[in-house]
């Protein structure tokens, strides 16, 4: 499969957390519309995704939880019990109309994507990237986790080896209980430190299976070059996978509200641009990310450098009206250029004496695993 594909749904559009959670935005259907204003996104590349039944879910979920998480979408309701056994029901995780139907369409789409690797080629879910859901419970806006479920597929379709990369605000805590020991999954984290879920520590490995790397808060561009080219990349070219797996959690970014990184989208084009020729396989999800115009920009961008799209200097006509319709409770006015443009300015500055030292820890952690 040569063709890049783009794995989307309806379910995303309309459906929202609440009228003032933080996933109360549009984020799916922005980036959507947006390729499809800019001309990169034509049928033959497109794919909806389609609902994974409840069995498939049980490929890292309980049933008691597939099951509760269903029976509250269906009654539009928790009771305490579930609530404290499950997660269901919170701030964070909590009641509305698809709490069941759209997480299990996001994986759906991991599995599919899954499969249309099957013989090599590049795949991008970006609904996917739930990465805090656990076994038997909700967590972190995530219902099922389904990075965990997509690469569980890729390994029972006989892949030896799987690398995930995840460069969202957040530790990505779901895969790495997920994966935990399994020699089969390297996972590479870097993440903003002292930050919810407060895992994913310099000195935690996951049995020895995760290399993950806590940022300080203005985290830039500068700094993500270097841990690009000297963690990310030996580490994933080390372990020699049969497939890649991107989470682009778009909350690492200047504008995000639930993060303090500084960032620009240009890093996340880069990961994707470094990562694309060091496997057969590459599926890219999004995750993180609530700030309506950053994410929409980050991610289109994302598909642009997967489907080797040209980006304009100026966004078109039709792509600047969508970027200036979309609508945030915060009531925040978004700078020019998050209206008119694709890309951001290099956020470029200082590296860090720490970041220095967190990484000469992991190259020679990295060192020893050769």
């Amino acid at each position: 499969m040569s063709t890049p594909l783009f794995i989307g749904s309806n379910i995303y559009r309309g459906s929202v957390y609440g009228a003032r959670h933080p996933l109360s935005i549009q984020r799916v259907p922005a980036v959507t519309d947006l390729c499809r204003a800019l001309g990169w996104l034509p049928a033959v590349r497109y794919r909806t995704s389609p609902r994974a039944k409840p069995e498939a879910l049980t490929g890292f979920h309980t049933s008691a939880y597939v099951a509760a998480l269903q029976a509250a979408e269906a009654s539009q309701s928790v009771d305490d019990a579930t609530r404290e056994r499950h997660g269901l029901g919170t701030l964070s995780n909590p009641v509305f109309a698809e709490m069941y139907r759209r997480p299990a369409t996001a994986a759906g789409g991991g599995l599919l994507a899954a499969e249309l690797v099957t013989h090599g080629g590049v795949v991008y879910n970006p609904g996917g990237g739930q990465h805090h859901g656990l076994p038997d419970r909700a967590a972190g806006f995530c219902y099922l986790n389904e990075p965990v479920l997509t690469i569980r597929r890729l390994l029972d379709m006989g892949l030896s080896r799987v690398a995930y990369v995840d460069i969202d605000a957040h530790h990505c805590d779901g895969v790495e209980a997920g994966f935990s020991g399994e020699p089969r999954v390297r996972m590479i984290s870097v993440h903003e430190a002292r930050r919810w879920p407060f895992t994913g520590t310099l000195q935690e490995t996951a049995g020895g299976t995760a290399f993950n790397l806590p940022v300080a808060r203005g985290f830039n561009d500068t700094e993500f070059t270097m841990v690009l080219q000297e963690l990310v990349l030996p580490a994933v070219a080390d372990f020699r996978p049969d497939a890649i797996y991107l989470q682009c959690g778009a909350d690492a970014l200047a504008e995000d509200p639930l993060a303090r990184l500084a960032l620009s989208n240009r890093c996340h084009v880069a990961a994707v641009r470094a990562l694309r020729d060091l496997a057969p396989r590459l599926i890219v999800s999004g995750g993180g990310g609530y700030n309506p115009w950053s994410v929409a920009r980050c991610w289109t961008a994302v598909w642009g450098e997967l489907a080797r799209e040209p980006v304009p200097e100026r966004l078109p006509r039709q792509a600047e009206t969508l970027m200036r319709g979309l609508t945030w409770h915060r009531k925040a006015q978004p700078a020019e250029t998050l209206l008119t443009s694709l890309l951001d300015a290099p956020r470029n500055g200082p590296v860090s004496r720490d970041l220095r030292a967190d990484l000469s820890v992991l190259r020679a952690r990295l060192q020893r695993t050769l």
